[in-house]
């Protein structure tokens, strides 16, 4: 028996870092496990998470099984996103130019700037007297 062909698609966010499994099927979005909608409570997060699939016109063709590890809630699902982007590319190439338009394949490089030595946070400096 040979196994349903699979697309992999590695998307990141700040420091979340999303492992996305695409397979033929009926649309489930399982995350670590869970449901989509159960992993994420937020308003508006499945949308946002599963919006590479309304802009290719692909819902419910595929099953995702996606793994997500790092950062928060927004980080998640803008990896989530990304990684989905990234595996439709695979399904099919001609995808690209509405992935593209939607700014879904641009990885965004935004992350929480390091602490400086002497500083209070990234650039908040200690409180200045003149006397």
């Amino acid at each position: 028996m040979k196994a349903a062909p699979y697309f992999q698609g590695t998307g990141r966010r700040k420091t979340s870092i999303a492992r996305v499994r695409l397979v033929p099927g009926e649309g489930a979005v399982v995350v670590n496990g869970k449901p989509l909608d159960e992993y994420f409570a937020r308003d508006g997060a499945t949308e946002q998470a599963l919006q590479p699939f309304s802009v290719t016109n692909t819902s419910r063709r595929f099953n995702a099984m996606i793994k997500v590890t790092g950062g928060g809630i927004s980080g998640q699902i803008g990896a989530i996103a990304h990684g989905i982007s990234r595996a439709l590319l695979l399904v099919d190439r001609e995808n690209l130019p509405a992935l593209r338009k939607a700014g879904l394949l641009t990885r965004d490089p935004r992350a929480k700037e390091r602490k400086k030595p002497g500083l209070k946070r990234a650039r908040k400096a200690p409180q200045f007297t003149k006397r």
